[in-house]
């Protein structure tokens, strides 16, 4: 039959309590469970009759009309947003918490509407809240007597849920959120628990200073850390095992406990890792291995332990069979984070039957998170020298990923796909030659000129892996498709580690003579400008070290030109850094020095003027008087004494003696 809503609509704003309740049930009865219903009320414009009569006092009518906004809350993201920003329902509903001896079925409506629109991720705490002082009012709702359990989930559901940023933790913590938590969690009722415990982990979630506090928070004398502990045995349901055991991760994620905390090491990674096994249902074995790919995602000794635990990787294997995009995700993010620094765990990864069939597989996957933590996967495990001889040979693993390169838009695929072809292309990876023959050149030659910092560092990075000890023709290619004039802009980049890769790819390109002259010959200037602009900065000792590398090789190798002993500015600040407090600046000066003097044609009157003037050399005899680190710097220092010594007794027996 079908609904007529200029009758309904008439009898909702009429004067007759009976016909208007009749008419609110009947709608009610017409909406719920269907969508195209609630267009049509929407469209008929009822919403505002309807909000009026939630606003009255008649208790019967209010119940019925909050029911029909709570079931457009359900609706379409379109219904919600309309309801939202139209009709300003949030405030309305809140509204309506606050009255003093409210029907209790009244505030869990409010709620659960409350609770269903919170789940759209357009809406933001700052627009469901207002100001810190309505988080506090919200919040004492859960400490009300009179309050249901369920309200109290459906409150924690909607802290989790608007939770979503570090100022949204700050807010929900200034108003008090940590106590309220630890009491509801310290409640031995499971469906109050688990919303608790998910609103925790957002609000642990990489964040110290939350996370500093959840350590010193206690409940009737039992510390919050010592509760989740508890919380994480087998008695407990494994929702709230799972659910702990996150909570611990973020804690330990953030910074606050460290990893050889007992917590961490004798529960929460063994409780994970049990969490993994066919013991559990899909969705705990999922979230189990996504969690614990968080927590041993950077602790080589978690890895090693975890590998080993209750046969870990058979249970991943036997998840990334599963047909279901979460759950292969979860999978594989896991043996990610497994193979990251081990090479005896990477070995046994690959030495599972068919595993790596599976993820080459993933590859194909029609949901995208699972084929980039596919990616992710085999980026891992491509950092195994012999799985690049082997395994990553037999299955010619790189012809996937140039598929997904030339065909993937999608930046995230980019950064993942160009992490492992970084791999594949160093000096002893077979994979090495086929991707020249691709055309791999060109592609990252572009993608260092993306605005992603991640992208450009992984090409350049490529790149600096692609031209050690490479043949003449593939450095000339990378030349010719870059262009030193790029190699120069990336010095200037923002990023330091896209700097510190820079400097490595021209340090390749200028290790001999015959590559050195030709470039040198027409960009010593914007090089050397470069380089002096490195060494003259605050950046960090490792990047001006890389920097003094490049120097030095171009100094010892070219021929036709004496491009660093020329450039006097460059070779003054040079003898400065002999001086500098950090050990690998001086060590790097002393490289650029000692190159410097043990070439053949140095001892020119006009070169070693130059180097006495400057005062290069009285600067490293200082050094050898002066210096703490002997082990090193007396080595370079001893070598270059040596050449003036030989060299020049005669002319300099001031500084030879």
């Amino acid at each position: 039959m079908e609904t007529n809503w200029i009758q309904l609509k008439n009898a909702v704003k009429g004067e007759n309590y009976e016909e208007r309740y009749t008419a609110l049930v009947t709608i009610k009865d017409s909406i719920i469970g269907s969508n195209k219903q609630k267009s049509l009320l929407i469209s008929h414009e009822l919403v505002p009759d309807i909000i009026q009569v939630c606003c009255e006092d008649n208790t019967t009518s209010k119940i019925e009309a909050l029911i029909i906004i709570g079931s457009l809350a359900k609706g379409t993201k379109t219904h919600v947003k309309i309801l939202v920003e139209t009709y300003n329902i949030i405030s309305i509903l809140k509204k309506e918490l606050t009255i003093e001896n409210n029907n209790m079925i009244c505030v869990e409506i409010c709620l659960s509407a409350l609770c269903s629109i919170s789940e759209h991720d357009y809406v933001t705490a700052e627009q469901f809240f207002g100001d810190d002082v309505s988080i506090s009012h919200f919040l004492a709702l859960t400490s009300f007597m009179g309050n249901s359990l369920k309200s109290q989930i459906y409150i924690t559901t909607i802290l989790c849920s608007l939770c979503q940023s570090k100022k949204d933790q700050l807010s929900f913590l200034n108003a008090g959120i940590i106590p309220i938590l630890t009491r509801i969690i310290s409640m031995e009722n499971e469906p109050v628990q688990i919303p608790a415990l998910r609103c925790l982990c957002c609000m642990c979630f990489a964040n110290r200073s939350v996370s500093d506090i959840i350590c010193v928070t206690s409940f009737q004398g039992k510390s919050l850390t010592d509760i989740l502990n508890c919380l994480m045995s087998r008695s407990f349901s494994p929702n709230i095992q799972l659910g702990a055991a996150r909570c611990m991760t973020y804690i330990y994620r953030s910074g606050t406990l460290p990893s050889t905390d007992l917590r961490i090491l004798h529960r929460t990674l063994p409780c994970l890792v049990r969490l993994c096994s066919e013991d559990y249902r899909q969705e705990i074995r999922a979230s189990a291995a996504e969690t614990l790919a968080i927590l041993i995602e950077v602790d080589a000794k978690l890895q090693q332990i975890a590998a080993i635990c209750n046969h870990l990787l058979k249970s991943l294997f036997q998840l990334i069979k599963i047909n279901e995009p979460h759950v292969k995700q979860a999978a594989l993010k896991c043996l990610a984070a497994l193979g990251a620094n081990d090479e005896t765990i990477r070995k046994k990864i690959i030495d599972i039957n068919s595993l790596v069939d599976g993820i080459l597989q993933s590859l194909n996957d029609w949901e995208s998170q699972v084929r980039i933590a596919s990616i992710r996967c085999l980026h891992s495990l491509s950092r195994s020298v012999q799985q690049l001889r082997t395994t990553f040979q037999d299955h010619s693993i790189w012809e996937p990923l140039i598929f997904i390169m030339n065909n993937e838009a999608s930046t995230d695929f980019l950064i993942a796909v160009t992490a492992t072809i970084c791999n594949l292309l160093l000096e002893f990876s077979p994979s090495k030659t086929p991707l020249i023959g691709s055309g791999i050149i060109e592609k990252l030659c572009q993608f260092t000129e993306h605005e992603h910092p991640s992208l450009r560092l992984n090409s350049i990075w490529a790149l600096m892996n692609l031209t050690y000890q490479s043949d003449d023709s593939t450095k000339t290619n990378v030349i010719n498709t870059i262009g030193i004039r790029r190699i120069l802009d990336c010095l200037n980049d923002s990023n330091p580690l896209i700097v510190l890769k820079s400097l490595g790819l021209l340090r390749n390109i200028l290790s001999e003579a015959h590559q050195i002259d030709p470039i040198m010959s027409t960009h010593a200037k914007e090089i050397n400008d470069s380089l002096y602009v490195i060494l003259d900065s605050a950046t960090s000792a490792g990047i001006k070290e890389q920097a003094l590398c490049v120097i030095g090789g171009v100094a010892a190798e070219s021929h036709q030109k004496d491009y660093i002993i020329n450039d006097e500015r460059l070779l003054k600040l040079i003898g400065e850094l002999l001086f500098h407090p950090d050990k690998r600046i001086q060590a790097g000066s002393l490289y650029v020095i000692s190159s410097i003097v043990h070439r053949k044609d140095i001892w020119s009157d006009k070169s070693s003027l130059r180097l006495t003037n400057l005062n290069v050399l009285r600067n490293v005899q200082e050094l050898n008087k002066t210096t703490e680190n002997v082990q090193i710097s007396n080595d370079y220092i001893s070598r270059t004494l040596k050449q003036i010594v030989v060299k020049c007794k005669s002319m300099y027996p001031d500084i030879t003696n």
